[in-house]
């Protein structure tokens, strides 16, 4: 996706940078505001970064495929934003771009 032109901001409270940028344990550390949040994780633990989500003002949520909330996806649905699951934002933005 980076080739394509988004950018990403890595979230993870396992590691210091990925890709060689530099990661936060969680959105609220986020310094900057953003779009859309994907969300690789747990579907247990998918619904605190859609909280997260949510409280921080995104715009969507995207659950990457075998993430399935759907409790969590009802909230950022109610909230107002868009909302993916169960689907690979790769697979999505080949299929939409060949």
């Amino acid at each position: 996706m980076r080739k394509n032109g988004y950018k990403i901001i890595p979230v993870n409270p396992n590691e210091a940078a990925v890709f060689g940028e530099k990661s936060y344990p969680d959105l609220t550390s986020v310094p900057e505001s953003f779009d859309l949040v994907n969300i690789f994780r747990r579907s247990d633990e998918a619904g605190t970064a859609v909280d997260e989500a949510i409280s921080l003002g995104a715009r969507a949520v995207w659950l990457q495929e075998g993430v399935i909330d759907s409790a969590a996806a009802q909230r950022a649905l109610d909230a107002g934003l868009m909302v993916v699951m169960d689907r690979c934002i790769l697979k999505e933005h080949l299929r939409a771009y060949r």
